[in-house]
């Protein structure tokens, strides 16, 4: 079967195209013919050894792709054979908090991901696509759209009328501008460029934010807000913009740490932290369970992931190249 290969890290041509036997599943597992994937942020920096943790040699890389399970090793009632599936992020996290137990088997980067044919996953590890959705579609949920909604609804507790800023174009942040709209919240969303802002605003978005035009950003999210600020951020960007998420929120509201785009993690402050009394939490993915739970509104709503390019197996460097560029609104996607 055709496969691409992590080996020697530093651009996107770490990614190498081989050939490789088709795994065969064992007892608990599922061997799934892999139909597209889609790329994330961290796909980029495994790629480019700016991310963090050590990887087995001849890594498959990409952590999420959706395809159709053709056949179960001893044990598996849970899928069967012919089953549309999507993979888990983190392959042993079913449901409850995370652990270290549970989180580390992360596909793409602790253990092979899906950027082959066939791939053989943990049975567990797999939850059934919305029938609505495509496999191209289906592929882009298990990081991007999973880590929103956890960011929104499970840690972030959404409610209706309430406002969400998303910063930036890319998956996590159009997913939240999708999901919060779908639960009835009001989303303001930060992008470099009025094009893809007009993009967000067809959407949905009730603001929009130029922060090349706009480098204090913060404060149009408090006149956006009568001065208020919004009960959640999705801080996508890292370091260099905490201090603006933290201006940008009300006090009580809740912020969620995702992304290291500007160069590094985001070290919350004590000090800018506690006199807002804000939540301020690392999402990191979530369970299965929370990916259950968003497929429930994905199908209850008809919600559609939005993507901005699909590339043939052949060109997946080109993928990642394009995704290195900043170029896309919304996911990527590889066709397998």
């Amino acid at each position: 079967m055709r496969a691409y290969e992590l080996q020697q890290v530093g651009s996107a041509d770490a990614w190498v195209q081989v050939e490789r036997p088709k795994p065969t599943p064992g007892p608990g597992q599922a061997l799934v013919r892999v139909r597209a994937v889609s790329l994330n942020y961290r796909d980029l920096y495994i790629a480019l050894g700016r991310y963090p943790g050590e990887r087995p040699a001849s890594l498959i890389p990409v952590s999420d792709g959706a395809g159709e399970v053709v056949a179960v090793g001893d044990g598996v009632s849970r899928v069967t054979p012919g089953d549309r599936v999507a993979a888990t992020f983190f392959q042993t996290w079913t449901d409850g908090a995370p652990s270290p137990e549970k989180t580390q088997n992360a596909l793409g980067g602790s253990v092979n991901g899906m950027l082959a044919e066939y791939v053989v996953v943990d049975a567990e590890g797999l939850v059934l696509l919305p029938d609505h959705l495509s496999f191209e579609e289906g592929a882009t949920l298990p990081c991007a759209a999973v880590t929103a909604w956890n960011a929104l609804v499970s840690e972030g507790r959404l409610q209706p009328g309430q406002t969400v800023l998303a910063q930036g174009t890319g998956g996590v942040s159009i997913f939240a501008l999708q999901l919060a709209k779908a639960l009835g919240a009001r989303v303001l969303i930060t992008s470099s460029q009025d094009a893809k802002l007009a993009h967000a605003r067809t959407l949905g978005a009730d603001g929009t934010i130029n922060y090349k035009k706009h480098p204090d950003w913060e404060e149009q999210v408090l006149a956006l807000t009568g001065g208020q600020g919004v009960d959640h951020v999705l801080e996508v960007a890292g370091e260099e913009t905490f201090p603006r998420s933290v201006r940008a929120t009300k006090p009580g509201g809740h912020i969620s740490l995702i992304g290291m785009l500007s160069g590094g993690f985001a070290k919350p402050d004590p000090a800018l932290v506690e006199p807002k009394k804000l939540d301020v939490q690392r999402t990191y993915v979530g369970s299965r369970a929370m990916f259950e739970d968003l497929n429930r509104l994905l199908t209850q709503h008809r919600l559609k992931p939005v993507i901005d390019r699909s590339f043939p197996f052949d060109e997946a460097r080109e993928a990642l190249r394009y995704m290195e560029s900043g170029a896309h609104f919304g996911k990527i996607v590889v066709a397998v």
